[in-house]
């Protein structure tokens, strides 16, 4: 019991004017952000979720974009460990869904209306992690037109290379052929599948020892490929589940355009080249 007292003693208590674990991580803002259009007890979730599944994307980006710039500097390695956390961290957005769907759909029809057109469609974060992954669609920015600041930061992200163009100029600068119109293309328009881009891949696969880093970078590309399919395909299901083929509020078609994003597939050459192996 002494050894207790001790130990209880010893514990900081004073932090008046020294910076205590809630006032660095700012929970007052963050815990008191959850404000409930309705009185339905289920709000709740469906608020926290969001908001959690936005402060991981945050992150997401915070590596992918790290890991761009090492790219970019033919610094492969220091990647890899960015690249391996973003698939820990989309783990924890599918695993998301499977809390999200313990909303019925009658408990979500209770205040479903209080939403307006506020949709999950129009989360810049999720759309900057599709740009910086290669799935290029300017059409979608007019959502953002009503801020300025936001608008201009959705353009120049959409006109930046991404990762897999990132991993394609590694490529060259190894010395593997790659056609001009892949090296030197406009990054704002959406990546078309290119032969030389295909070969240059099966040729480090088939010569793994003397292409690893670039061997490595590869399966991490198709690592983080695989689960932002997955976490697609948990978003229409879960989606599915609770509204059925109702339109989003945002005005898309719902699960019928959630099925067409699961049909894109990131890094295409990184899978076609399975089957000629």
């Amino acid at each position: 019991m002494r050894e207790e007292q001790k130990a209880a003693h010893e514990i900081h208590t004073d932090f008046s004017k020294e910076l205590s674990y809630g006032s660095y991580l700012q929970l007052d803002k963050i815990l008191s952000s959850q404000h409930r259009l309705s009185d339905h007890h289920d709000e709740m979730l469906f608020i926290i979720i969001h908001q959690a599944s936005e402060l991981w994307m945050k992150l997401i980006l915070h590596e992918v974009n790290a890991a761009i710039d090492c790219i970019r500097k033919n610094d492969l390695e220091p990647s890899f460990k960015m690249l391996s956390r973003v698939s820990r961290i989309q783990e924890q957005l599918i695993q998301s869904w499977s809390v999200l769907s313990t909303l019925t759909p009658a408990e979500y029809m209770e205040f479903r209306n209080k939403l307006g057109h506020s949709s999950g469609f129009q989360s810049y974060q999720n759309r900057l992690i599709e740009f910086a992954l290669g799935q290029k669609q300017g059409h979608v920015l007019s959502v953002y037109k009503h801020d300025a600041d936001l608008f201009k930061t959705m353009e120049d992200a959409l006109r930046e290379r991404s990762i897999y163009d990132a991993a394609i100029q590694a490529l060259s600068m190894r010395g593997l052929p790659i056609d001009d119109a892949a090296l030197n293309r406009d990054w704002a328009e959406p990546y078309e599948p290119n032969t030389s881009v295909e070969e240059a891949w099966l040729t480090v696969y088939r010569n793994v020892d003397q292409y690893w880093d670039l061997y490595e970078l590869a399966e991490k590309l198709v690592d983080i490929g695989s689960k932002q399919q997955l976490w697609r395909f948990n978003h229409m299901s879960t989606v599915e589940r609770i509204i059925g083929h109702k339109m989003g509020t945002g005005g898309s078609a719902g699960v019928s355009y959630l099925k067409k994003v699961v049909d894109h597939r990131f890094f295409p050459e990184l899978w076609s080249l399975r089957t000629k192996l």
